[in-house]
């Protein structure tokens, strides 16, 4: 039995094993992946299919570099960073709290916009050059607007890679199923519901799915189960199901993210010393 990256573990664990059931992972990088019927490459959107545990499949990839990670800056680096303004550290129900006050927060933070670009970018643009930013910030915001900004931008960037996922896959997208240590956030996993149109199928214990999977692959490999087998016992514990009143919003301000990097790259660019431009021909429609 050979081991297994992560990404084709949380794949297996996900019970994603149909072709083009793609999930949604956030973690502190997040992915889109799906398991395919064929081998293929595009350079172009930075996505790809690649070998993975299923016999006769590959495991498309489309991958952002930050995901949960902006949370996690938001806690460590803002709100309790140790620099001896504050004296408290983070409790162990810091993440639930910051769920309950994202949920409390009207949608579309007050008109402010967070672009979660920690580490640059890879899919749909590759571009190292781009970084985080708060935009459009006035007295009348609180750390609570804040907080909704950060969620919101995430579940952006992630609309942003939908148009070339289902390119490559060649078909709509009709769910994603969450994981990761992002999926247990139902204020996030609302509010990707609501940014991509679709519904999000958050799965049971969605922290373990990378070690569920692993566990199914060396089961298959001993002779123990089947990979169908297996995938039965896989359960979804909710479906978010998108606001069809919050449309026309994230529409907007899905229209002004992309905007806002037509805009901002070139700066970036000048800003971090890119060694080359990036490619942004088509990932602004």
């Amino acid at each position: 039995m050979a081991g297994a990256i992560d990404n084709t573990a949380a794949a297996i664990g996900a019970g994603t094993l149909a072709d083009y059931d793609a999930h949604l992972y956030v973690g502190s990088s997040s992915w889109i992946g799906a398991h395919v019927p064929f081998k293929k490459t595009s350079i172009l959107d930075q996505i790809s299919s690649v070998p993975c545990a299923l016999p006769a499949r590959y495991m498309m990839m489309a991958l952002q570099t930050s995901g949960a990670n902006n949370v996690a800056f938001l806690k460590d680096r803002i709100i309790f960073h140790d620099d001896g303004l504050i004296a408290s550290e983070p409790a162990p129900d810091v993440y639930e709290v910051l769920d309950r006050i994202v949920s409390r927060t009207p949608p579309g933070s007050d008109g402010a916009m967070y672009l979660p670009w920690l580490f640059g970018e890879r899919c749909p643009v590759d571009d190292r050059s781009l970084r985080a930013c708060l935009f459009n910030l006035s007295m009348e915001h609180t750390r609570e607007t804040v907080a909704r900004a950060v969620f919101e931008g995430t579940a952006l960037n992630t609309r942003w890679m939908m148009k070339p996922v289902r390119r490559f896959l060649g078909r709509p997208t009709e769910h994603l199923t969450i994981l990761g240590g992002g999926a247990l956030s139902e204020a996030w996993c609302q509010i990707f519901a609501d940014t991509l149109g679709l519904p999000i199928r958050r799965l049971h214990e969605p922290l373990k799915a990378n070690a569920v999977g692993a566990a199914v692959i060396g089961g298959v490999g001993l002779g123990l189960t089947d990979f169908p087998e297996a995938a039965r016992h896989i359960r979804i514990d909710r479906v978010f199901e998108p606001n069809p009143d919050l449309r026309r919003l994230y529409d907007d301000r899905f229209a002004l993210f992309t905007d806002l990097h037509r805009r901002l790259g070139p700066l970036y660019r000048r800003l971090n010393g890119a060694e080359k431009p990036e490619r942004t021909r088509r990932h602004h429609a």
